[in-house]
């Protein structure tokens, strides 16, 4: 979008800045809830004592001037396997000058919190002072200029607009901390992207540090500073963009880096930025490019290979871009557009690279082992082309193998038998093979305890599972065609149905092992009873089947839906499951649940059968028939500044010299240089 076009639009959407005084936040009253310990171990952030495997996506508020849009997007990242959003808060947004700030209306980062309690999704949050992000003056006021100290350092004028910015800032995030049972922030970041690593910048960071626990800050700090204020912080974080931001060339990767060594003693592996896309300078490809660039191969095979280093935090930036209005927008960087080729586009619709981010952010929230696991060596893949990098949690056995060519731009199609799980070649089955096409990353789990299953291996992608009431359930996923192989162990001999699908089976009384042979071909069900035990129901689905399967939790348990574009929410009501979302097309909703219902309902609708093996229909969107615009009433402006344009009978100006000596001046002159004719280089 041009920058012309945002000033137009940038009194629409934003309204006034409003240069009076601004009255400072509205605290909102809290109902009381109960505390949360939130801290972290030598591998994983922690909440009460508990580990977790943090999947977050980047959004910026002051991008999207809308509070009822924040929740639209906030509700599609958590659906989209987003477990928690990091957040910028801008200084420039919300201070015109010195004293003055303004947290109404668009501004009003109190609803933009409380809207994230609601959807159920965490915050790491990150008020600067300075944040970067391609804002003018990286998000620092406009009037900060006019100060002689130098900034991000402990100049006394400096440090003394900073604490006033915190003071506004941080005592309404300090409310909405997880530690006060009041909201969902889990992460403070100090300061960003800072790099002095001289006495003067620790005692700035350090001042810093004070200021946030003074102000209330309970959770743990965290940087993104590349293990540079260790001892200042609880938790160092790193930033990583391995594909560049050059999207000219979207085809060519760059190599994926191992950041094992980015790891510090006593701190989980925390990426604070890793690449989920790239902004588009002035004259760039544009975001379609950068978005090719960095597709759903790209996140599959980097995002795999994070965990493979051993990474349990990971923030993507952005996961929603949106727009920079108002003059917001770096100038030397980039356009009013900041769409950043992300899973969730400008225009908030949804993209292939949010349906891969999906599958992997069910993945990394359900297996709880991935939250410790050591490095371990294994013997290479016979196909050299291939390489595998494994990992075992010490404490359960739980082990993850990723594989994917050695060559990030070999696009070939090669197989494998890999050694998991102490089987010394699998697949076993006769004919069947592991297979890495192109760019294609499998991150393949063994030895796993999965709820009340002992998961032996797979070669198929594990999409999610957990205990639907009185059964298991596992969705499982891999390429159209490709061959898969799923074991189970059990005690005894389980009977086996075979739901839907081609399914082989094979048992084994010497081990207990059960043997699943099938190609991913739409969705296979497969119904394990074993004797005296838990059920599972088994889904094995093929990439584009998996996508269409969406998971919510409730405080009685989770639900698992297929069919619609997006599940946004869902809730029990007096044994009523109420369910919301989009629809992009005719689609068949089916839901998987624990809790007994009585009924399912969509958007308000009763939607039966939908708890049936065949489900029931949901309608698409209705036609739009939009309005003939015609008609059009203008006027010509300026018909002066046309080049021939005759101005001949135009009287000169009067010989008073008011022009610096000249004597007389065209009328023609006489009105550019009042600034009455509008150019491409003149601002009105």
């Amino acid at each position: 979008m041009a920058r012309g076009v945002t000033v137009a639009l940038t009194a629409l959407a934003l309204g006034s800045f409003g240069l009076t005084a601004a009255e400072s936040a509205q605290t909102r009253p809290h109902a009381a809830e109960p505390t949360h310990a939130v801290g972290h171990d030598n591998t994983a952030l922690t909440i009460d004592g508990k580990p977790l495997s943090i999947w977050s996506g980047e959004f910026h508020y002051w991008r999207l001037p809308s509070p009822d849009a924040w929740r639209d997007v906030l509700q599609k990242m958590k659906a989209g396997g987003y477990n928690a959003t990091s957040i910028y808060f801008d200084w420039d947004f919300h201070s015109p000058k010195p004293g003055v700030y303004d947290f109404k209306g668009i501004r009003d980062v109190d609803k933009l919190l409380d809207i994230a309690k609601e959807v159920g999704i965490y915050v790491i949050a990150r008020p600067g002072p300075y944040i970067n992000a391609e804002t003018d003056g990286g998000g620092f006021p406009g009037w900060l200029v006019t100060q002689k100290g130098k900034a991000r350092s402990t100049a006394p004028d400096y440090l003394a607009a900073a604490d006033e910015w915190l003071s506004q800032i941080n005592p309404i995030l300090a409310r909405h901390q997880l530690t006060n049972g009041t909201g969902t922030i889990i992460a403070y970041q100090v300061e960003n992207e800072y790099y002095q690593n001289t006495g003067d910048g620790h005692a700035y960071i350090q001042h810093l540090v004070d200021k946030a626990r003074a102000n209330g800050i309970t959770v743990p700090l965290t940087g993104n500073h590349n293990g540079l204020f260790t001892k200042e912080l609880d938790i160092e974080g790193y930033d990583a963009y391995p594909q560049g931001f050059n999207c000219s060339s979207p085809d060519k990767w760059q190599g994926l880096p191992d950041l094992s060594g980015e790891k510090k003693p006593g701190e989980p592996l925390f990426l604070a930025e890793f690449q989920g896309g790239a902004f588009d300078p002035w004259g760039g490809p544009g975001y379609d490019k950068c978005r090719q660039l960095t597709n759903g191969d790209f996140e599959k095979a980097a995002y795999e290979n994070n965990i493979a280093s051993g990474a349990t935090m990971q923030n993507f930036y952005m996961a929603y871009g949106g727009t920079s209005w108002g003059w917001l927008a770096s100038p030397e960087s980039v356009y009013s557009s900041y769409d950043y080729g992300a899973s969730i586009r400008e225009d908030r619709q949804l993209t292939e690279k949010y349906l891969v981010n999906k599958r992997l952010g069910y993945m990394v929230q359900s297996v709880a082992p991935l939250t410790k696991t050591e490095q371990v060596t294994v013997a290479a893949p016979q196909n050299s082309a291939l390489q595998r990098r494994d990992r075992r949690n010490p404490d359960n056995g739980t082990g993850i193998t990723v594989v994917r060519h050695k060559d990030v731009n070999n696009k070939a199609k090669d197989t494998t038998h890999l050694a998991l799980g102490g089987y010394p070649s699998v697949p076993q089955e006769p004919g069947t093979a592991l297979t890495i096409d192109g760019r294609d990353s499998k991150l393949l789990l063994s030895d796993y305890a999965m709820d009340h299953q002992q998961l032996r291996y797979s070669t198929s992608e594990l999409m999610t599972h957990g205990t639907f009431g009185p059964r298991d359930v596992a969705l499982l996923y891999g390429r159209h065609g490709q061959d898969g192989e799923t074991v189970l162990r059990y005690a005894d001999r389980p009977e086996v149905q075979v739901i839907s699908g081609h399914v082989q089976q094979t048992w084994d009384p010497a081990s207990g092992d059960l043997r699943l042979n099938y190609k991913h071909d739409g969705l296979a069900q497969v119904l394990i009873t074993p004797p005296g035990s838990t059920p599972l129901l088994l889904l094995l689905a093929d990439d584009a089947t998996a996508d269409t399967y969406w998971r919510l939790d409730t405080p009685q348990g989770p639900v698992l839906a297929s069919g619609p574009e997006l599940l946004r929410t869902s809730a029990y009501d007096n044994g009523v499951l109420k369910l919301s979302g989009d629809t992009g097309k005719a689609a068949n909703l089916h839901v998987v649940t624990g809790t007994p219902a009585t009924s399912v309902t969509w958007n308000g609708r009763p939607a039966n059968g939908a708890l049936d093996t065949a489900g029931t229909p949901l309608a698409g969107p209705g036609p739009v028939t939009l309005p003939t615009l015609g008609g059009w009433k203008y006027h010509a402006e300026t018909p002066e500044a046309q080049p021939g344009f005759d101005d001949a009978a135009w009287r000169a100006a009067p010989k008073h010299g008011l022009w610096g000596g000249q004597k007389s001046i065209h009328p023609r002159a006489l009105r550019l240089q009042c600034g009455l004719i509008k150019n491409s280089r003149t601002r009105i």
